[in-house]
């Protein structure tokens, strides 16, 4: 069972699809999560406060939605599975924020245009293919992402950090500068500024 672990909806349960196809990020890694982005140099309360937050590949959406109950403002969501867009639904409806979520059932990688760059950006995508960059270049070329705002990307344990053929490369304004790295299990969390 998934749900929410802080704030204005804490304890609320959570709907998930059957199956293993989504993968909702467990309750105590959601925790050590946002623990992070709260206590970071690099973060802090304002980093949620009032935030447009981006939960892309949301699938039950508990990333936004957790980041909704700690003080965000407004959360777009992205995602393309049937099942998984019944449960995000489900869970909007449910904790009753219809009002400060978007639903977007559309590829990640090929967004539409946007007005409400989000300051803070969660990507989950399907481990193994290579999509964390191709998603972050089509959000941030359609208008989806602040300047300077902080991505957070889950990965596969063994997989290659996002952007790493870049670590050679001198830094640049559109470089994404590494701040920090956890990992939970299978799970490898990379926080970017972007």
């Amino acid at each position: 069972m998934v749900r929410i672990i802080a704030g204005s909806r804490k304890g609320r349960l959570l709907t998930a699809p059957a199956g293993q196809t989504t993968r909702p990020t467990a309750d105590r890694v959601r925790q050590a999560l946002f623990d992070m982005l709260l206590h970071a140099p690099w973060g802090g309360p304002t980093l949620i406060s009032e935030a447009h937050v981006l939960d892309a590949f949301a699938g039950t959406g508990a990333l936004g939605l957790e980041a909704l109950s700690r003080g965000a403002k407004h959360a777009t969501f992205f995602e393309t599975s049937r099942p998984a867009l019944a449960a995000l639904r489900a869970n909007i409806q449910a904790c009753k924020w219809e009002e400060n979520c978007t639903v977007i059932a559309r590829d990640v990688t090929s967004p539409p245009l946007s007005t409400f760059p989000a300051g803070l950006v969660f990507l989950d995508p399907p481990y193994h293919q290579n999509l964390p960059e191709r998603a972050l270049n089509a959000l941030q070329s359609k208008g989806w992402i602040a300047p300077n705002a902080i991505a957070v990307i889950e990965t596969g344990r063994e997989e290659p950090l996002p952007f790493s053929n870049e670590e050679e490369a001198p830094q640049t304004a559109s470089t994404p500068a590494f701040l920090a790295e956890r990992q939970h299990g299978a799970a490898r969390f990379s926080i970017w500024r972007l």
